[in-house]
This record gives C-alpha cells, sequence and structure tokens, in this order.
C-alpha cells in the first residue's frame, strides 16, 4: 500500500505550524494519504464551511479548537474543540464555522476484497 504524506515521520509537530488560517477563507492540508483513507487538516475563519455533500464512506471529524457546528442527514451537532462525530457513508453532511476553528479529517475507505 503506497502512502502519500506531507508531514515528516517520527516527529512530533505542533498543528498550529501545519497549516495557515485564510482570512475569510478555508485552508486545509492532507497530511497523509492512501488506498484506505486519508487524514486532513483544516482551518476555518469565522463564517466559512464546507457545502452539504456526501461521501461514499465514513468520516470522523475532530475539532482541534473554535467550533463547528455540522450537519449530518438534516440533524445539527455542535462540536467543540476537544471533540469527535461521526460522519456516516452516504448521509448527506455540512461544516460550519461560526468562529475560528481547526479540524483533522478522517476519511475511512472500505478495504477492496480481491
Amino acid at each position: 500500500m503506497s502512502t502519500t504524506s506531507t508531514i515528516n515521520p517520527a516527529e512530533a509537530l505542533p498543528v498550529s505550524t501545519l497549516i495557515t488560517p485564510t482570512p475569510h477563507g478555508i485552508a486545509s492540508r492532507i497530511l497523509s494519504k492512501n488506498s484506505g483513507g486519508s487524514l486532513t487538516l483544516f482551518a476555518f475563519d469565522a463564517g466559512q464551511g464546507l457545502a452539504e455533500h456526501t461521501a461514499p464512506f465514513d468520516a470522523i471529524v475532530l475539532v482541534l479548537d473554535g467550533t463547528l457546528t455540522l450537519t449530518i442527514g438534516g440533524a445539527e451537532v455542535a462540536a467543540a474543540a476537544g471533540t469527535i462525530v461521526r460522519m456516516p457513508a452516504n448521509v448527506p453532511h455540512a461544516v460550519d464555522a461560526p468562529e475560528p476553528a481547526r479540524m483533522l479529517l478522517t476519511m475511512l475507505r472500505e478495504p477492496k476484497t480481491p
């Protein structure tokens, strides 16, 4: 399994140095990706977010700082720093940042059967 990574192995890295928030925007950085999924760091400015969409696999959001409002299958979930939320596969979801926030998104792909 081939892995693409933008962080060095065996090194403790402060999250704040891995992504630069964008005024009035969203910044993202893929930290690692392979056929099993990906790990992406996001930084949202206040009032920013990701429009409703679906994914064919589960996604896990870990809020690192700030707060996010996740809408999952029409239900709003308030997620503060230090909380984790699972967004199930094939269920519409969206992300809104009422204040500046950072999250770590883990995408979990189903392994392909031979």
